[in-house]
């Protein structure tokens, strides 16, 4: 029976409601980890879903949730038009809105390929409960390639605050993770659907159990002995908290330079380092280009060691035309670059304008030029470190591209450098963190990420964070290099095909249960 006991303020699909449980969902995300509002939100939204008259209705109830968990957790967008507040400022708003708007298409496909299938193939409530969060887990998947993709804040994000639940990620990586999350909080919306008092305590313990499940098992994983830390290996992560309207005014750029050259040549504590790691396009030139420039940084370059670090790489091509690109440079102890990493991920509208023969306006960084993806490996083997997969910025959030990296020649480490100044003090930089740390679990990996105002740290195989610097400063941070697992865990071998797995199974329950509703029914009218 549908619904009958649903107060008719959940029952009304209304938009503002619909915005409100969006946004009391994003409360679950990084930094705010309100994990229990999770609950009200996701079961309200499928309430409303198969409530819905139609398939265009729930699509609508969908994209409305979707706005209000858009611009709640992707609020921070504004700070990045703030920073040239004269060009841009007025754009701020628009951004978020625009951006909460489009993502939105995908929660309202969700909700509509799960009101559609209901309407197929009714089932029970833990059919609908099923069929929910595997449409969502799928659309999650869907906007990390749509229009070169976006898998910011997927649901498995709320989970960082725990080392022991993150594991989940290591075995369903985070769409599966993200999947058993959305299930479990549209669990109370059984009781509405079903309405008898033992079905409360039922579906609330079987939740409690997957949850606990969980819990156990990712304890007993980063319970067993780990990796040893890397022999000989110790880095010092530079952050020099260089504000993004400063970075590139002409006459404080070499200033930039020589405080991160200060902040590298500190004695520190302990053992001095090997290698030391700058942030994204911390070197505000072309730093290829630029010969006196690297003998002046190659006198921070430890004995034996390199200076790895970020910087903008212009080249010249046969044909008259330059291209620039977002790059790693690897630097040795007489200045000579070693090796170099273009990134490839670039983010539109920032680094490159989508369409510009149709779109005449300029990117938000600096320079006329967009910038170029890069082509060329992604693995590095460099003295005295272990090979390693470079990611430039948000290149860390897609979790199939980086199974892809890794997938060939597994490397020992991640290395991460960004520039999350963009963002501000806000939610943005943790968001981004979180990110990082479901890699590191996902293909057993450590991952070192060092970024401009923060957050800088030291990730182990298991997603832990070792060590930080807090966002918003400036400061050095020591640090020796965790070991890998020494095979990759289950998501890192199979990667998205697990995805696809978790999203079957459930299907299949939901066909299975649906079954089972419809021969309880045929039976009981017979």
């Amino acid at each position: 029976m549908l619904i009958s006991r649903c107060p008719k303020w959940l029952l009304l699909p209304k938009w503002l409601l619909l915005i409100v449980l969006g946004a009391a969902g994003a409360l679950a995300l990084p930094p705010w980890h309100l994990v229990f509002f999770l609950l009200p939100a996701f079961a309200g939204l499928a309430l409303v879903v198969f409530r819905a008259a139609t398939v265009r209705s729930a699509f609508i109830a969908g994209w409305w949730f979707g706005v209000g968990h858009g611009a709640a957790g992707y609020y921070w967008v504004a700070n990045a038009f703030l920073v040239d507040q004269a060009r841009y400022g007025f754009l701020a708003p628009v951004a978020v809105v625009g951006l909460a708007a489009g993502m939105a298409v995908f929660p309202g496909i969700a909700a509509a390929l799960a009101h559609a299938a209901h309407r197929f193939r009714p089932t029970s409530p833990l059919g609908r409960v099923l069929i929910f969060a595997a449409m969502w887990a799928a659309s999650e998947w869907l906007r990390s390639w749509v229009l070169t993709g976006f898998p910011w804040n997927l649901m498995a994000t709320v989970w960082v605050f725990s080392d022991e639940m993150i594991q989940g990620a290591a075995y369903a990586g985070a769409y599966g993770l993200g999947l058993i999350t959305i299930a479990v909080a549209a669990l109370p919306a059984v009781f509405f659907w079903h309405g008898e008092r033992r079905w409360i305590a039922l579906q609330t313990g079987f939740g409690a159990l997957v949850l606990v499940g969980i819990w156990a098992a990712g304890y007993h994983r980063i319970d067993a002995l780990g990796p040893d830390d890397v022999d000989g290996v110790r880095l010092r992560l530079v952050q020099p908290n260089i504000a993004q309207h400063l970075k590139w005014k002409s006459d404080l750029r070499l200033g930039h330079v020589r405080n991160q050259l200060k902040l590298s040549r500190n004695p520190g504590k302990g053992k001095p380092p090997t290698h030391v790691i700058w942030p994204e396009t911390s070197v505000p030139y072309n730093l290829s280009g630029d010969r006196p420039l690297r003998s002046l940084m190659a006198t921070a370059v430890p004995p034996r060691g390199l200076l790895i670090t970020g910087a903008p790489r212009l080249e010249k091509l046969s044909d008259g035309t330059r291209r620039v690109a977002n790059s790693l440079h690897a630097l040795n102890g007489t200045g000579e670059i070693i090796a170099t990493y273009d990134k490839k991920h670039l983010v539109p509208f920032g680094e490159y304008v989508p369409f510009r023969n149709i779109l005449k306006f300029s990117k938000l960084t600096a320079g006329r030029l967009d910038f170029t993806p890069g082509t060329g490996p992604s693995i590095f083997d460099l003295p005295g470190l272990p090979p390693f997969a470079a990611l430039i910025c948000y290149e860390v959030i897609f979790p199939a591209e980086v199974a892809e990296v890794v997938a060939g020649s597994r490397p020992t480490w991640l290395l991460n450098i960004t520039n999350d100044a963009w963002f501000g003090l806000s939610a943005g930089p943790y968001q981004h963190l979180a990110a990082a740390q479901l890699r590191a679990v996902e293909q057993g990996l450590p991952l070192i990420r060092v970024a401009n105002t923060g957050i800088s740290a030291v990730i182990d195989a298991n997603g832990r964070i070792r060590s930080s610097l807090v966002l918003g400063t400036a400061g050095i941070l020591d640090a020796e290099l965790p070991g890998a697992h020494a095979e990759p865990p289950p998501y890192g071998r199979f990667s998205d095909a697990l995805t696809l797995l978790f999203v079957i199974v459930a299907i299949g329950g939901f066909g299975l249960l649906g079954r089972r509703e419809n021969t309880t029914e045929t039976a009981r009218f017979s």
